[in-house]
């Protein structure tokens, strides 16, 4: 490379960002400087809020109830074993449900839960209850249970939570009920 002959470099300092900037030295050759400790200070101040934070975030969902068995009796009524589930990271304590049971469409009767349900993180809770059943609704059953075959169901409602947050939430379900074999008058 050709030199210029009679001319005189000048070098001083010019910014690049607000990191880096290039610097002379007294020879003519460059340097490249960064801001490595403000850098690590700045990782260290992040890891610093990190590990000072309370943990997982409380994600809070509304609870769902189901029908996991329904048991006929003697006396005709039935026998419900009602899931309580929660889709919360936290523990969850249901105190109220309310809801109606329909049988292939039709009016079976209406249920009440009121002692409170604890149900911890995704996890779920079964409750018996007794519920005397619309005749309509009973033949169904009893006609399901004879020929080996579905119900198809559905149960609508409320389901009041106390903790972690007090609310009221409506749900909706359906789902079908399968003679149990072995188990006369079992359906699940």
């Amino acid at each position: 490379m050709a030199r210029m002959q009679g001319a005189q470099l000048s070098c001083r300092r010019l910014p690049l960002s607000s990191r880096d900037h290039i610097r002379t030295r007294g020879n003519g050759t460059m340097k490249r400087q960064t801001a490595l400790p403000l850098i690590v200070m700045g990782l260290c101040l992040v890891l610093l809020l990190a590990a000072c934070s309370n943990g997982p975030r409380k994600r809070v969902f509304a609870p769902n109830a189901s029908v996991q068995e329904l048991v006929l009796q003697a006396d005709g009524s039935w026998l419900i074993q009602l899931r309580i589930q929660s889709f919360s990271n936290v523990p969850h304590t249901v105190s109220n449900v309310s809801a109606r049971l329909l049988v292939d469409g039709i009016e079976a009767g209406s249920m009440q839960l009121v002692p409170p349900v604890a149900i911890g993180p995704f996890n779920a809770e079964v409750e018996e209850l007794q519920l005397q059943p619309s005749s309509e609704a009973a033949a169904r059953v009893s006609a399901a249970l004879d020929n080996s075959r579905s119900v198809r169901y559905e149960l609508r409602g409320t389901l009041e939570s106390s903790e972690p947050d007090k609310r009221r939430d409506d749900f909706t379900f359906e789902g079908q009920l399968w003679p149990v074999p072995g188990l006369s008058g079992v359906m699940r």
